[in-house]
């Protein structure tokens, strides 16, 4: 995944979070994922698994597109 994608995905994946208006624990309490993680995501540090976009997917309620939305 290029920068730019990491960039895209994690402005998606907090968008989406703070929507639901839900804490960076409680995201990862959701969707069985260390609160560490769902940061190092949101601040474009690591590529994201595709069973974890999946996993963050099902927590937030949204089909996994839309966390991948915009990237080319």
């Amino acid at each position: 995944m290029t920068a730019r994608a990491r960039q895209i995905f994690a402005a998606n994946l907090r968008r989406e979070r703070k929507r639901l208006a839900l804490s960076q624990e409680a995201l990862g309490f959701r969707c069985d994922l260390n609160m560490s993680e769902i940061s190092r995501l949101e601040r474009s540090r690591r590529d994201p698994q595709l069973a974890t976009i999946v996993k963050l997917a099902n927590a937030l309620g949204v089909p996994p597109s839309r966390l991948l939305e915009g990237i080319p």
